[in-house]
């Protein structure tokens, strides 16, 4: 579903006041559903995972840090969301690999990588961990994830977390935010509202494209659904059998949608990937008309 389609619905507003901006952090994961977090200290993160374990959230240590980017990308399969905790520069760079493909097949991480503060910043100095400039790490993680905040200016911190792991539950893909370590414990002046927004369909934009899909499967004869990794991510399991059983149309599923169905189902066609698949399976699906 496409952003232009989907309309925001707004909640009742929440007062935070008093929070620092490591404390908001942590409120806010628990409230997306995370319980557990995965990673590995280091210097430029200690003191956002000495919050960590002072809180209800599970903190998991890993032996690497690519590893522990896999086993939030497990934990975000099976739970829904998760997160890896690591420093910056040594820590975060090596996440690319498991965050890549946590984008690849729309896994929902959360990453929070630490960063050297901002006051030690001042005239640019050789700070261990660093590669090239101070934002190369950043950079990085704006190719391989939705959304991405430096968590260095206090006005604004809140609403970036904020925007951030909305994004994360509503694109179901990673995310990165950066927390300079000297403003882990900086309490902003501003109160900050938090609202939650959930997404919905633009009213109109789904009554047409129910109509049009609703007149391309009463005019076709060889109907097949083609179940993808989406229904998984968004938990749609009940509703696409639902929708299947009633109208009796066979369900094809692909690799990264493999057992959204249970394969024992009488409407269960196959695997299908393609040239990949079986033969008679590629031959159902492709011989469809809809």
């Amino acid at each position: 579903m496409h952003d232009a389609q989907v309309a925001p619905r707004r909640h009742e507003a929440h007062r935070v006041l008093g929070l620092s901006i490591g404390e908001y952090l942590i409120r806010r994961l628990q409230e997306v559903g995370i319980r557990d977090v995965f990673g590995i200290p280091g210097d430029y993160i200690l003191g956002f995972y000495s919050m960590l374990e002072q809180s209800p959230i599970n903190v998991v240590g890993c032996c690497r840090e690519d590893n522990a980017g896999f086993a939030a990308d497990a934990y975000a399969r099976i739970n829904g969301i998760g997160a890896v905790c690591v420093t910056y520069g040594v820590g975060g760079l090596s996440l690319c690999n498991s965050i890549a493909g946590a984008y690849a097949e729309k896994s929902p991480v959360v990453v929070i990588s630490g960063a050297p503060g901002i006051r030690e910043r001042y005239k640019n100095p050789l700070l261990h961990h660093k590669v090239r400039d101070f934002r190369t790490q950043l950079d990085v993680f704006e190719k391989i994830c939705v959304a991405t905040a430096e968590l260095a200016d206090p006005s604004v911190a809140f609403r970036d977390i904020d925007r951030v792991l909305s994004a994360c539950t509503r694109s179901k893909r990673p995310v990165y935010l950066e927390l300079p370590r000297d403003m882990v414990r900086v309490v902003p002046d501003a109160p900050h509202e938090f609202r939650s927004v959930e997404a919905t369909s633009d009213p109109e934009a789904l009554a047409e494209a129910v109509g049009e899909a609703t007149r391309l499967i009463a005019g076709c004869r060889k109907p097949v659904i083609l179940a993808g990794v989406e229904i998984h991510r968004y938990g749609l399991q009940d509703e696409l059998l639902h929708f299947a059983e009633s109208t009796r149309i066979p369900i094809a599923c692909t690799v990264m949608g493999k057992s959204v169905v249970h394969e024992t189902h009488p409407l269960f066609a196959g695997l299908y990937e393609g040239a990949m698949s079986r033969a008679e399976v590629t031959q159902f699906v492709e011989e469809s008309d809809c």
